[in-house]
């Protein structure tokens, strides 16, 4: 008789992003040590992913396990110690002892994915061995618009199991990379996360960028207004929010201020500025 997976709805809230929800219930009794393990994995990630970087840092301690100093070097990188937290990750990740470590690997994943560096972040996941490395390298492949090697990812995961939640995420995240029909069919995977689950920001973002490819963009509006009704400060909202209005011939620019306060560096604020720097210029060339 098969044991069941008492994380299973712990790591569903996490996927999802109901990260408040996966703490409130990370008290799951009967974990073995390796199931506790895990649980606190998903538990600091969920706490990076509501922004309590400092948190985390200060409750994983020295002597805690690798995949725990992975995910604290996780929030080192996004409180600004970048270049110190990069060293200490090259570090680890060269030493034979713990560098195969799929929490460590998956870090290193994620965070060379937000310096841009590709080919370095596939250099430790492209191996794969976890549904949460074949996920991250969908989205690696994705952002260096390869759908073709995102594709072979998700077949990979498909194969070793086909209803997983990230295995359906990965594909509606293909389906709207590659657009046109697709899209219809990413749009029904997140309907039925949200008959399934709590209705999530995350579940909500991905149904309107699906209304908006489809050209709905009231009901994309209407979406976005529930998500943002939960998270006031979510990038992908606002995001999502300006370019809903613009379509719809509606004032952003409060949302635009809202997300370059909360998140400046987001590349939505980065390339309306370099857009505004280049008409500046092209204006003083004129003169």
């Amino acid at each position: 008789m098969a044991t069941p997976d008492l994380l299973f709805n712990l790591r569903n809230l996490f996927y999802l992003g109901a990260y408040q929800s996966a703490i409130n219930n990370s008290d799951v009794p009967g974990l073995d040590a390796d199931a506790a393990a895990e649980r606190d994995v998903i538990v600091f990630r969920s706490y990076i992913a509501l922004g309590s970087y400092q948190l985390v840092i200060s409750e994983i301690d020295s002597s805690a396990a690798t995949s725990l100093q992975a995910v604290k070097l996780l929030a080192l990188y996004l409180t600004g110690d970048k270049e110190g937290a990069i060293s200490s990750l090259k570090e680890w990740l060269s030493d034979s002892a713990i560098g195969s470590n799929p929490v460590l690997r998956l870090v290193a994943g994620i965070i060379f994915m937000h310096e841009q560096d590709y080919n370095e972040a596939l250099k430790h996941t492209h191996t794969g061995g976890t549904l949460d490395l074949h996920a991250l390298n969908v989205q690696i492949f994705l952002k260096m618009h390869r759908s073709d090697y995102a594709d072979k990812q998700l077949k990979i995961m498909q194969q070793t199991d086909e209803d997983h939640t990230l295995t359906q995420l990965a594909n509606a995240w293909l389906d709207i990379a590659v657009g046109g029909s697709k899209i219809r069919e990413a749009y029904l995977i997140f309907q039925d996360f949200a008959e399934k689950y709590p209705m999530t920001g995350m579940v909500l973002n991905g149904k309107a960028v699906c209304c908006m490819h489809m050209g709905s963009f009231e009901e994309a509006e209407t979406l976005l207004l529930e998500a943002l009704n939960k998270d006031a400060k979510d990038p992908e909202t606002l995001a999502n929010l300006i370019v809903c209005n613009l379509h719809l011939g509606k004032a952003s620019s409060r949302y635009f201020s809202q997300l370059k306060l909360s998140h400046p560096d987001h590349v939505l604020v980065k390339s309306t500025a370099s857009a505004e720097d280049n008409f500046e210029r092209a204006l003083q060339a004129v003169a």
